[in-house]
């Protein structure tokens, strides 16, 4: 079984994809005006060559089931990208993210994160791997 993508459900997919298109520096791949997915280099979690954040529109969500998924009511996933030099970020995306929630920070497992909230409030962690722990467990994704 593998994982092949992450699906965020907006009121405003326009403005949502064009922030993961800046944030990601990627192009959106839209199969309608209500859905569109922006692919990465590599899924790590997967082992797939690429991973896939798919952004759909609130009236998608009826073709799963009336009240399925909320947008702009995440409070438990964090979505997150493994990026070359994470301080190199920090300094593209904090002169427009809105909301940086956390500065480069090692953490303790040996990643230095970024977090910041995208327009809806979803949580984004924006991580280099710096310990030798963590640059072996990631090395086969960079």
């Amino acid at each position: 079984m593998n994982l092949v993508s992450i699906r965020l459900i907006t009121d405003d997919v326009a403005a949502l994809v064009a922030f993961y298109e800046r944030a990601l520096e990627a192009t959106a791949i839209w199969s309608t005006d209500d859905f569109a997915e922006i692919r990465t280099p590599g899924g790590a979690m997967t082992g797939t060559t690429s991973g896939t954040l798919a952004i759909g529109s609130t009236r998608t969500v009826g073709l799963f089931g009336p009240g399925a998924a909320r947008p702009a009511d995440n409070h438990t996933a964090i979505i997150e990208f493994l990026v070359d030099d994470v301080d190199a970020v920090y300094e593209r995306l904090s002169a427009w993210v809105s909301e940086v929630v956390t500065v480069p920070t090692t953490m303790p497992w040996g990643n230095r994160s970024l977090l910041v909230r995208d327009p809806d409030g979803t949580l984004l962690n924006f991580f280099t791997p710096v310990s030798p722990e963590a640059v072996a467990k990631f090395a086969a994704q960079r």
